[in-house]
């Protein structure tokens, strides 16, 4: 089967995630074209042949905040002036390849295609669980009309696909037709990552120059292994019980499944596999990023973790701290069969879709 597959381009989980079904449905003998905007674009063209870059919304941020404004005058500039290269790449698409079905990790140009030429197309992301699934008052209370704007958002990004494959590790009640749940996407290394039990803490943040959330850390006494507080670092740097560490994949992935329990934002990609390793999580999602909010929220409603809306008081961290026993005993009742399950029920809708039956 001919497939042309669109990655959004906003963060990398959807790039990652995307790399996991693409190198499933490769394996499987399909033909594919990948349409990918942003960082995703870059990273996808690593690993497979017939990548295309496409123009796609992108954030901005500040101070741990989603910047709207200053996003939507950026997307706008942007979008003007990549409008021609979008239109030759889906030229090229249409004259060459003439797909028989699009599958979509929340990117519209590949789904514009796929309505403007009804060909069948698959969804297939967590954002959609937003849209097409029924949430206690716990997750949106005290955020109902960020959830409203952000639920809107996801309804009018992807409407009417054929199928909705929503990744997700909480299980709410589905609301709308064509739609299933599934476990999240793992990548391979996580898959075959060495997991134990440490002492130290995994702790993520982006955000440079964070001194109250060092102090904090330092007073713990606990060793902290710091990722992404100090950037354009190459060795480690050593403060204490403070570890900052330079980029590293595999050493991030093994200081993951080697943790007693993760320190991070509110990104779904990390936090499914922290809940995958059962690794408790204390998440700090972007101020009014309500996605992230609701990843975040799902966690501590389960008892996976906790949730704060900032780091600033030092309460957060050690409250989290105490909670940690009581969050491995809910997450040793996780169970995740790898990709297995969702690999199957894709092949099952891509053997229905060539039988024009989905």
């Amino acid at each position: 089967m001919r497939i042309l597959y669109g990655v959004v381009g906003e963060g990398m989980g959807h790039a990652m995630r995307s790399r996991v079904v693409l190198e499933h449905l490769t394996k499987q003998g399909h033909e594919i074209v990948v349409m990918a905007s942003g960082r995703a674009n870059a990273f996808l063209q690593k690993h497979f042949a017939n990548v295309n870059k496409i123009h796609g919304f992108h954030m901005i941020l500040e101070e741990n905040r989603f910047r709207l404004g200053r996003s939507v005058v950026s997307n706008v500039v942007q979008g003007i002036t990549g409008m021609p290269e979008n239109i030759a790449a889906y030229f090229k698409v249409i004259r060459q390849f003439s797909p028989d079905l699009v599958i979509s990790d929340f990117e519209s140009w590949t789904y514009v295609y796929a309505q403007m030429h009804r060909v069948t197309i698959i969804s297939i992301d967590n954002m959609q669980a937003l849209n097409r699934c029924t949430h206690p008052k716990e997750i949106t209370e005290g955020h109902e009309s960020s959830f409203q704007l952000a639920r809107a958002f996801v309804k009018s990004k992807l409407p009417y696909c054929d199928h909705y494959m929503i990744t997700t590790f909480f299980r709410p009640e589905i609301r709308k037709a064509k739609t299933t749940l599934h476990a999240p996407i793992l990548r391979p290394e996580i898959l075959a990552a060495n997991v134990r039990q440490g002492d130290h803490l995994l702790v993520y943040q982006t955000a440079e120059g964070n001194d109250a959330l060092a102090k904090t850390l330092a007073k713990t006494k606990i060793e902290c292994r710091i990722y992404g507080m100090r950037r354009d670092l190459k060795t480690e740097e050593v403060e204490g019980n403070l570890r900052y560490q330079p980029f590293s994949e595999d050493k991030f992935i093994d200081d993951l499944a080697s943790s007693r329990a993760v320190i991070a934002g509110g990104g779904f990609t990390l936090m499914g596999e922290a809940v995958y390793l059962k690794k408790p999580m204390l998440s700090v999602p972007i101020a009014k990023q309500f996605e992230q909010i609701f990843n975040a929220r799902y966690l501590q409603y389960l008892g996976y973790g906790k949730f704060a809306e900032s780091l600033d008081e030092e309460t957060t961290i050690y409250n989290f701290l105490d909670s940690i026993e009581a969050c491995e005993a809910r997450l040793d009742s996780y169970v995740q069969d790898g990709n297995k399950e969702l690999f199957v029920s894709l092949d099952g809708l891509l053997d229905r879709a060539a039988g024009g039956v989905l």
